[in-house]
């Protein structure tokens, strides 16, 4: 039996990704069918889940430029949590993100 593999969706290009990093960022439906589709960036905790909605869900890279910023991923990069597969064809595509954890180097 088959089984529905969703397709893994990586930027272009980590400089176009030039989302929102404050204020409240409402994700289309076909990336957040929750209900709870509006992210308050300024609060603890909310941009992390925006980004790991937007890295899983995303349908086209457009979907990934649009909502995640370069900077802010990179930074929130080690603490995402993301399947195996999706991470390693993030981190194939662009090497840069595969940086030991701050934490992980201390030891």
């Amino acid at each position: 039996m088959r089984r529905y593999a969703k397709p893994i969706v990586v930027a272009d290009d980590l400089g176009l990704l030039r989302g929102r990093t404050t204020g409240v960022v409402t994700l289309p439906r076909h990336l957040d069918w929750s209900g709870a589709a509006d992210y308050d960036l300024d609060g603890p905790g909310r941009i992390v889940d925006l980004y790991r909605t937007v890295l899983i869900e995303a349908t086209k890279p457009d979907d990934l430029h649009r909502f995640l910023d370069r900077t802010v991923l990179t930074r929130l990069w080690p603490s995402i949590w993301l399947s195996p597969e999706l991470r390693r064809a993030w981190e194939l595509r662009f090497p840069e993100l595969r940086r030991t954890a701050p934490e992980a180097s201390a030891a």
